[in-house]
């Protein structure tokens, strides 16, 4: 009688454990889950303030509801003509809730020397630029602006991690101020890739 009270002890104690092993691992992963939900609080892009190249306040506030690419900028760079297309897709989707804005920046081969007054001097008389031109900053290393800091960064932004790589490197962001692609230097400003998120395809 002992020996079967024991056997019997014995298969309700295993039970037990295999029961507590198989349940408490998927409520231990559920419950992170549900922390790191609740942690993660994305920024927008509607926080900044910044100023343009004539000196004046801008802020990203002004533009909720409006789809905006952000680019980074140069006047003496191979990708320069880039201003041409940029322009071009500005001015055909403005009035469709669509804003470039423009950070001249000297971080790559030292191909943006020149003061706000001069970019924007060669921005107006060689490409007719309309579109939003801010100040020139740095886009990256130890004093980058704040913005790329939110652009470059997964704990910021909620998309991904991302490091400027050189002049014209373009960044998407929905009409809610999220950050939602990155796109390479090299994607010019008509591709199909830019144009057909414009357009909301």
């Amino acid at each position: 009688m002992k020996k079967i009270f024991l056997i019997s002890c014995s298969v309700f104690l295993l039970w037990s454990c295999q029961n507590s092993a198989q349940t408490k691992p998927v409520t231990t992963t559920q419950e992170k889950r549900n922390t790191m939900n609740t942690d993660v609080k994305t920024e927008t892009i509607y926080q900044f303030k910044v100023t343009d190249l004539y000196g004046k306040p801008f802020d990203f506030a002004s533009l909720k509801g409006k789809k905006i690419l952000v680019v980074n900028t140069a006047s003496e760079c191979g990708l320069t003509p880039q201003y041409k297309d940029l322009e071009a897709i500005y001015e055909k989707y403005k009035d469709k809730n669509f804003v470039i804005v423009g950070f001249p920046a000297n971080n790559f081969g030292s191909q943006e020397p020149g003061s706000n007054e001069q970019i924007a001097q060669f921005c107006q008389l060689n490409y007719g630029v309309t579109f939003p031109m801010m100040s020139k900053i740095s886009v990256k290393g130890k004093d980058q602006h704040e913005i790329y800091q939110f652009l470059t960064e997964k704990s910021r932004n909620g998309l991904q991690d991302s490091e400027v790589e050189w002049n014209f490197q373009k960044y998407l962001i929905n009409e809610r101020g999220e950050l939602v692609k990155v796109l390479s230097p090299r994607v010019l400003p008509t591709d199909p890739e830019i144009v057909n998120w414009i357009n909301g395809k």
